[in-house]
């Protein structure tokens, strides 16, 4: 028979993992349930565009943490907001350098032929970022649907415009 003492300590561990494996789908769930319009907002551009290639280097964040960020190119198939450009260069927290990986939990990860929706703006060094963090890229689908759920890309185009048109 266990103590009191360990029937306590036994739940509460059991509780912490619980609460570890619930408060990722929360977390995912919350993050697209943001409309398109509100992701958009005071974001200085957004584009549709697919990724042609990633470069992981190593970068200074705009708080002086020295991390890898990877470069993800990307080929603009439409703006939807802001300077128009066939390709820009977007920088993304996380990557792999040799046998050094860092993975940052609010931030998608890339891979050259990924379709997404980037929500940007610029950092201290003038470089594009996800605007919002996480809420700032939005991969989609074969089908043109953002991952995870029904939302389309035309859905998304219509929301971004009518939100930088108000």
């Amino acid at each position: 028979m266990l103590s009191r003492h360990r029937r306590t300590s036994l739940h509460v561990a059991a509780a912490a993992i619980l609460g570890f494996s619930v408060v990722p789908s929360i977390v995912a769930a919350q993050r697209l349930d943001l409309p398109a319009a509100d992701r958009a907002r005071n974001a200085e551009q957004v584009v549709v565009g697919h990724v042609s290639s990633v470069t992981p280097v190593w970068r200074d964040n705009d708080f002086g943490d020295h991390l890898i960020v990877s470069i993800v190119h990307v080929t603009v198939d439409e703006t939807l907001k802001g300077a128009s450009q066939s390709a820009i260069d977007v920088e993304v927290e996380g990557g792999t350098i040799g046998s050094l990986t860092l993975r940052v939990s609010d931030l998608e990860t890339f891979v050259r032929g990924d379709r997404a929706v980037f929500y940007l703006q610029h950092n201290r060094r003038g470089g594009l970022i996800p605007h919002r963090r996480g809420l700032g890229l939005q991969k989609l689908d074969a089908a043109g649907r953002v991952n995870g759920s029904s939302i389309t890309v035309d859905q998304v185009r219509r929301e971004v415009r009518a939100g930088a048109s108000r």
